[in-house]
């Protein structure tokens, strides 16, 4: 039999996260802690990163928790997750990070500019509305997986504001709020971001009693 059970339940022990990025670490971590959840993430246990070559948040995270799943033989959790913005028909969406991409590594003020740039380019009157997305993608080693999506809506400010939170997070204001994700206490951020809505509904399926 399966040590892994079929209704996708997670019970408390170790699990992998399937990411190098170390903001998301902190964030996901923070989240996974209070259902006992021992942490570890798949840069700490030497696992490669797969390439990402979905169109979809669904797709590329699916790819990055099966990879780590199988790697490590341990439950794994990966995230993908972007930035889409109305006005550039949803980019830079699956290709967030991308926009970081420099030969020294990420650069998000670059990342950052370039959506602005693009906006400008567009006139005064361009709408700056856009969401975070975020997809959670569990997968077993014994390849079954469940994908959970949340999304936040907000509009983009200019410059950016706040040393707190990574990526595009200076630049972006969720709806109701006046402070950018990198300006606001993260456990603030934690209780309305993308990734807490998607986490929520992971939690009803797979953590719940």
């Amino acid at each position: 039999m399966s040590p892994w059970p079929t209704q996708r339940h997670l019970a408390p022990g170790r699990l992998v996260l399937a990411t190098h990025n170390a903001g998301k670490v902190r964030e996901i971590a923070a989240l996974l802690v209070p259902y006992g959840m021992d942490v570890v993430a798949a840069g700490d246990l030497g696992l490669a990163e797969p390439a990402e070559t979905e169109d979809s948040f669904a797709g590329n995270a699916l790819i990055k928790a099966h990879s780590a799943a199988r790697g490590s033989g341990l439950v794994a959790l990966a995230d993908d997750s972007g930035l889409c913005v109305d006005a550039l028909d949803g980019a830079p969406g699956v290709y967030t990070a991308d926009w970081a991409a420099t030969p020294a590594g990420r650069d998000w003020t670059l990342a950052m500019t370039k959506v602005e740039d693009l906006l400008v380019a567009q006139g005064p009157g361009v709408s700056r509305a856009a969401s975070f997305v975020c997809t959670l993608a569990l997968a077993w080693p014994n390849g079954e997986s469940a994908v959970f999506e949340g999304r936040c809506a907000g509009s983009l400010v200019w410059p950016p504001r706040g040393k707190r939170g990574f990526g595009y997070d200076p630049v972006f204001v969720a709806d109701g709020m006046t402070e950018t994700f990198a300006e606001i206490d993260p456990a603030a951020k934690h209780a309305i971001s993308h990734r807490a809505a998607a986490f929520a509904k992971l939690v009803a399926a797979c953590l719940g009693e």
